[in-house]
């Protein structure tokens, strides 16, 4: 699950991936219906091994599946959403010890899984980037009026794992 999937594009790399499924959760529509456009692009190409599928809702309310899940965040929210987030998950996963993880790129609010009793961090390092995220970057940065980001070679990333 790609958690703030904004126009797909974790999305469309997982589903290059043999999961069972993968799932983007965005909460604003204009955004949703890029990745949309974007998933049926990847279809038509045969680039997805994966089924894949854009939900225009809340995360926090995400209904998660039953079986081992993995979820991607790219730093989706600040730290009011993202209690709310580590909240409603120990409550989806209540009595499924080890079968959620949670790769979060960008890790700003890491203090919020820290402080939450069942979460346990495996992973806590600097991951290097590909170019294709640095020209992508670099294009972004362009266009900030007031230099609003910045870049470097590498993301500050974590892995977590819900213990219970």
């Amino acid at each position: 699950m790609d958690v703030g999937a904004g126009m797909g594009r974790a999305v469309l790399l997982a589903a290059e991936m043999p999961f069972k499924a993968v799932v983007g959760v965005e909460l604003h529509p204009g955004l949703a219906a890029i990745a949309r456009k974007n998933l049926t692009v990847w279809r038509k190409a045969s680039r997805a091994r994966a089924p894949m599928k854009l939900i225009c809702g809340d995360a926090v309310e995400f209904d998660w599946p039953v079986g081992p899940c993995m979820a991607f965040l790219f730093n989706p929210f600040e730290a009011t959403v993202m209690r709310r987030f580590a909240k409603a998950l120990k409550k989806s996963f209540k009595g499924r010890s080890g079968q959620l993880e949670l790769l979060y790129v960008n890790n700003e609010q890491e203090w919020v899984l820290e402080a939450q009793a069942g979460f346990e961090r495996q992973f806590l390092g600097q991951v290097p980037r590909s170019r294709a995220d640095a020209i992508a970057d670099y294009k972004i940065m362009a266009n900030q009026p007031e230099g609003e980001y910045a870049s470097s070679n590498w993301e500050d990333c974590s892995i977590w794992r819900f213990v219970g």
